[in-house]
């Protein structure tokens, strides 16, 4: 019976936590589709949201779920913003106010930084995005 009892509560709680992991807890379109993830290829950056297509920029050490060719913040999800980056191209990067926002779906040999140094292509003050490690390519 106590082991019953104990499977009940935790399944509960579990999907207490399911529940309340949705958009109302201030979850942005970059975290539903992924923006930020490590990877490999552009399988792993496939999301359910059949709206944004992400692609694996293998560019990057560790891969990054993101979108190349941004013209501003438009062209990319909520919660992530149209950068140039050091090689000159423009990337949709994840915005972030902490490290620990850009690393949830990256290891700890493959972090991005969260840097405010970086040139927004829509510039507005106080920003900052998750800048992942350049490959050295």
């Amino acid at each position: 019976m106590c082991r019953l009892m104990y499977v009940i509560t935790v399944g509960a709680a579990v999907m207490g936590l399911a529940v309340g992991c949705g958009s109302s807890d201030g979850e942005t379109a970059a975290d539903r589709v992924g923006v930020g993830a490590e990877c490999t290829d552009a399988a792993e950056c496939e999301s359910a949201d059949q709206e944004v297509v992400l692609e694996c920029l293998t560019q990057f050490t560790g891969g990054y779920c993101g979108l190349e060719g941004c013209t501003g913040d438009v062209d990319c999800p909520e919660g992530s913003a149209c950068v140039t980056h050091d090689d000159g191209k423009n990337y949709c990067f994840r915005v972030c106010q902490d490290k620990p926002d850009c690393n949830l779906n990256r290891s700890v040999e493959n972090e991005s930084n969260c840097v405010g140094s970086i040139t927004f292509v829509d510039p507005r003050n106080d920003r900052k995005a998750c800048e992942p490690p350049s490959s050295g390519l």
